[in-house]
């Protein structure tokens, strides 16, 4: 099964006001482990960076201005991501800026249901508890040392991590080896081993017992 884990970084909260992304990170996985493969791009959001987001993620108008724009790297993330569940950490926000772009620049938008939201899968785990990537880190023991700032492709490495402890942690699924098995169509086949059939008839000395036990019984 492949998934992406995907974050990104932006200038603001709302596209409609404006704001636009500035980098995305994507990591490959194929039944929920990282292959090494992976898309990172920092873009030119044609706009300044405020000083909110700056403090955020530390990407600068002078250094963005020098990528490309997104839809540049449009074409490349989308032959990347291909048609696979995007693993976000609240995916309502990176869904909206990524298809606000999309939409703007006349490419096909990404239907929200193809996205894996962490932050809805970690307050169901865990109600009332904090479940933002820092505190998700810091409960399933991931080292997040390097995290001063937000940054798209490192914190889609980190998401990758709590994302395999929340389904169920380094093994998500619970299998059962069989030495004598094969995989046939989308079901198992077991080769099952036949043996005689063990004799269960009683003994004289049983059958005697039992009958003996009928003739008190009726002669209540």
């Amino acid at each position: 099964m492949r998934e992406i884990v995907l974050d990104t970084e932006t200038t603001g909260f709302e596209p409609s006001q404006g704001h636009r992304l500035v980098e995305i990170g994507c990591i490959e996985l194929i039944n929920y482990v990282p292959t090494g493969r992976a898309f990172h791009t920092y873009l030119n959001p044609d706009r300044d960076v405020p000083e909110e987001a700056y403090a955020v993620h530390g990407l600068s108008y002078d250094f963005l201005k020098d990528h490309p724009p997104f839809p540049e790297m449009a074409a490349l993330f989308l032959e990347f991501i291909e048609e696979s569940p995007l693993v976000i950490h609240n995916a309502k926000f990176d869904m909206k800026f990524l298809n606000a772009e999309l939409r703007a620049h006349n490419f096909t938008e990404i239907p929200f249901e193809r996205a894996v939201d962490t932050l809805m899968m970690a307050r169901k785990k865990f109600p009332g508890s904090p479940v933002s990537l820092d505190a998700l880190c810091k409960r399933f023991g991931v080292d997040n040392k390097a995290r001063d700032k937000h940054g798209a492709l490192l914190d889609a490495e980190l998401l990758a991590q709590v994302y395999l402890e929340l389904i169920g942690g380094k093994q998500p699924e619970l299998s059962f080896g069989f030495s004598s098995c094969e995989e046939e169509g989308e079901g198992i086949r077991r080769e099952t081993q036949i043996r005689p059939p063990r004799p269960h008839f009683p003994t004289a000395e049983e059958l005697k017992l039992h009958l003996g036990l009928l003739e008190k019984l009726k002669a209540r």
